[in-house]
């Protein structure tokens, strides 16, 4: 499966000739200036929770493409006000695409709406396919939830916070993996601001001293997981 990163927690993966675009967040993200959102292509968009750093331009996406946002209720309710084709979901269930499924799973975090408006429950994602598995944390700290998609799906790899201060830390990050039985991961949401900065090298050691890999890539590169 090709994945490419898009800065912060904004990745694309490519799904039985589709695309599936998740927390598009380039509009204001300080280190994404050379992508356009112009360019971001989407047949689906997956929205974690509310906040603005994942949601910006989700709505301007959506009108352009035509794409369906799939996203926790309150979100899909908000996002459809402003033109998008929208399916809501909520914890345990999802569509399923004919090419995939899509799951929402439990996520501790807190989800606003950049107007204020309650965003509903956070989540995460488990995406199934007759293609590859993967796992997107969205926000989230560690949680035993994590045991469960272990359990039920075999996943090719894994997407997850790692910045710390807002959510899981690359430590924390490191036993998630360890959670969902996944040895291939790709760190999200870390860099962008102060807070969340994180030294490469070290969290790159972390994992492999746990016998896992981690990727981070850099904002517009490719991976064929």
């Amino acid at each position: 499966m090709n994945v490419t990163y898009f800065g912060h927690a904004c990745f694309a993966a490519e799904i039985g000739g589709r695309t599936l675009l998740f927390d598009p967040f380039v509009t204001g993200n300080p280190l994404a200036s050379a992508i356009k959102v112009e360019d971001l292509k989407a047949d689906y968009i997956l929205i974690s929770h509310g906040h603005g750093d994942h949601v910006a331009d989700a709505a301007a996406v959506a009108q352009r493409t035509g794409a369906t946002v799939i996203a926790p209720y309150e979100v899909a309710q908000w996002l459809g006000k402003q033109g998008a084709k929208t399916h809501p979901i909520n914890h345990g269930g999802g569509p399923d695409l004919g090419f995939c499924r899509v799951r929402l799973v439990p996520a501790i975090h807190s989800s606003s709406l950049p107007d204020g408006s309650y965003g509903g429950n956070p989540g995460g994602f488990v995406i199934t396919s007759a293609e590859d598995n993967f796992y997107y944390s969205g926000d989230t700290a560690l949680t035993r939830e994590m045991e469960l998609i272990g359990e039920y799906a075999r996943l090719n790899f894994a997407v997850l916070c790692i910045g710390g201060n807002f959510t899981m830390d690359v430590d924390d990050a490191v036993k998630a993996a360890a959670m969902v039985k996944c040895d291939n991961v790709l760190g999200v949401h870390y860099d962008t601001f102060p807070p969340i900065k994180i030294d490469h090298e070290e969290a790159i050691r972390k994992f492999s001293a746990a016998g896992k890999r981690l990727h981070l890539l850099k904002i517009g590169a490719s991976h064929k997981f």
